[in-house]
């Protein structure tokens, strides 16, 4: 089974960016092959990736519902649902040298999506197979994960910035991990963005108030600020990065 890791925090911490460095790395670490999946409702992992997506799960997802109670159903009568998605899958999945990617996209019509779902758990871990490592941008609440569509997680990144509220976030979704029972090897809590990557004691103490374990601090880097501005995937940063370089000395304490 491939090994699992998700990164999750409050939205605006920089963690999408942190998720493709993440992939980045084991791709150059020759950790491959390696399935990216951005689970995250408000997708941009691409964009930090450098990757144009045309197909998500969730407009696939959406189609089958919509046939099913508009009478619009997409699914050919020659065809079974299963079938369907197994075909319309291959269209999502974008396969790369390095790597390939899914977006589960964001669900948005009525409808129980109970079937669907269970068709995309069947689908994901079919493929997950093929692949010695998962890299799954989470939103905060870890909904794909605690429902069953995506593989169970073996570590959970957690990104905070260098704020109070910032670590409280990740604090209750830490709780939200343990209340779900989903018993990761590794919760991990990666401070982003901190001023000369120095931690106030303030946030050392919040840290140590919600019992998170620190893996590291990143620290603010005006090439990651250049770079959003100009829409340049993040994954372009160059080894003098003070960004890249902090948080892949982390990564290389983390993952063997």
């Amino acid at each position: 089974m491939a090994y699992t890791i998700a990164v999750s925090g409050k939205g605006g911490t920089g963690k999408t960016t942190l998720c493709g460095l993440l992939i980045d790395y084991l791709c150059k670490s020759g950790k491959g092959p390696i399935l990216a999946v951005d689970a995250d409702a408000n997708s941009n992992l691409n964009e930090v990736l450098g990757v144009e997506i045309e197909t998500t799960l969730g407009s696939i997802r959406e189609d089958i519902v919509r046939g099913e109670y508009l009478e619009e159903n997409p699914v050919p009568s020659s065809m079974t649902k299963q079938d369907y998605l197994n075909f319309k899958f291959s269209d999502a999945l974008i396969e790369g040298d390095e790597y390939d990617m899914l977006v589960m996209g964001r669900t948005q019509g009525k409808g129980c999506y109970c079937f669907v779902n269970g068709l995309l758990q069947t689908q994901i871990s079919r493929f997950s197979n093929n692949y010695k490592y998962i890299a799954v941008d989470n939103e905060a609440g870890m909904e794909h994960i605690s429902r069953g569509v995506l593989p169970g997680v073996d570590m959970i990144l957690l990104v905070s910035d260098c704020s109070r509220r910032g670590v409280q976030a990740v604090g209750r979704i830490a709780e939200l991990v343990s209340e779900l029972d989903m018993k990761p090897s590794a919760v991990k809590l990666i401070i982003n963005r901190a001023p000369g990557g120095v931690l106030d004691a303030g946030i050392r103490e919040e840290v140590e108030k919600h019992r998170l374990d620190l893996a590291g601090v990143v620290p603010q880097d005006e090439l990651v600020y250049k770079f959003d501005c100009e829409g340049t995937p993040m994954v372009r940063l160059p080894a003098e990065s003070e960004a890249r370089k902090s948080f892949e000395s982390i990564l290389e304490s983390l993952i063997v």
